[in-house]
C-alpha cells in the first residue's frame, strides 16, 4: 500500500506521541508499505519551525531528513499537476499546505494519513 502523510503524523510518528492512531501506526510500520512525505509538508515543518510554533531537536532540514531515511519514508515533490489541481478543491479547507495535500492525494490515487476532519469532506481516501 502507497500513503501519504500530513504534517501532523510526521511529527506524530517520530515523536510517539500517543493522539497518533493505532491504524496509523500499523501503516507507518508496516514495512511492505510506501509511505510519502509531501515537499509541501517539510515547507510548513520549515515555517512553522521558524515562527516557533513547532520546537525540533535540530535544524528542519536535519531533522525531516534523519528521519526520513530512519523510517525509510519517501518524498512526493509538489508537481504542476497537484498546484493547478488545488483550484478544482472546493473551498472546505483554507489552509494552502492541506490543500496541497488533499490535491496530490487525489491526482496520486495516495490515501492520505491524517487526522484533519475538514480533509474529510473532500472525495479522498483518509486513513486514521
Amino acid at each position: 500500500m502507497k500513503v501519504l502523510v500530513d504534517i501532523l503524523t510526521f511529527i506524530w510518528w517520530n515523536t510517539d506521541d500517543p493522539l497518533l492512531s493505532v491504524r496509523a501506526k500499523e501503516i507507518i510500520a508496516d514495512g511492505n508499505n510506501e509511505v510519502f512525505l509531501s515537499a509541501a509538508s517539510v515547507w510548513e515543518i520549515t515555517i512553522k519551525t521558524a515562527k516557533g510554533r513547532l520546537v525540533l531537536p535540530e535544524p528542519p532540514a536535519q531533522y525531516v531528513a534523519s528521519r526520513m531515511s530512519l523510517y525509510r519514508f519517501q518524498s512526493l515533490a509538489v508537481q504542476i499537476s497537484h498546484a493547478a489541481h488545488v483550484f478544482e478543491l472546493p473551498p472546505y479547507h483554507s489552509d494552502p499546505f492541506d490543500r496541497v495535500l488533499i490535491a496530490q492525494s487525489q491526482v496520486e490515487s495516495l490515501p492520505l494519513v491524517t487526522k484533519d476532519d475538514d480533509i474529510r469532506r473532500y472525495d479522498l481516501e483518509i486513513i486514521w
